[in-house]
């Protein structure tokens, strides 16, 4: 899915989209290594640099991705969002767009309780949440996938087994363009 928000990021005309992640707990690498479905994703990610507060303030805008775990985002990630008190206190955050994705193991596990757990801190730092407005084809459905008007989502499967659909991977791709586009808009 970020690959495909990087997509819809890169085609919009004067971006430049710069992909990092966010540190991985040691505890949870054991984990991963040793299910088939989590490594072959590990070993995409763990050459993508980590982002660090410097990154962060410098862009124009953000496509933030996590996993759901218990309907929240990964602790990995709050972490990281929590790590950036000294970007709230500069506003060095405020009026920037940020555009979420996220993936769960079911149906019904939490993908838009997920992504609203992730607004709320980024609402704190006066960031502009971008959505994904019903007129992005592939949203009006009834099938068992993701799309969500808080975010991009899909659903991995309780193994990690399952591949976005083609119709979730053109949202989170619309969402990064519409990140991407609104991001120049408010950088003129």
């Amino acid at each position: 899915m970020a690959e495909s928000a990087r997509q819809g990021a890169g085609s919009v005309d004067g971006t430049e989209v710069v992909f990092r992640r966010v540190a991985e707990f040691p505890e949870e690498e054991h984990k991963i290594l040793n299910n088939e479905h989590s490594k072959k994703v590990w070993e995409k990610q763990e050459k993508i640099p980590l982002c660090t507060l410097e990154d962060f303030k410098q862009a124009d805008g953000y496509v933030i991705g996590s996993p759901t775990r218990y309907g929240n985002m990964t602790a990995q990630m709050k972490r990281f969002i929590d790590l950036t008190a000294k970007l709230w206190l500069e506003g060095a955050l405020e009026g920037k767009p940020v555009g979420l994705f996220t993936s769960t193991s079911t149906t019904h596990g939490g993908q838009e309780t997920t992504l609203i757990s992730m607004l709320m801190p980024l609402l704190h730092l006066g960031m502009i949440i971008v959505g994904v407005p019903y007129s992005t084809p592939g949203m009006l459905h009834t099938e068992g996938r993701g799309g969500t008007p808080y975010g991009a989502s899909t659903i991995a499967g309780p193994d990690n087994s399952l591949e976005p659909t083609k119709e979730d991977l053109e949202i989170v791709k619309a969402l990064g363009k519409r990140v991407a586009q609104t991001a120049l808009k408010l950088r003129s």
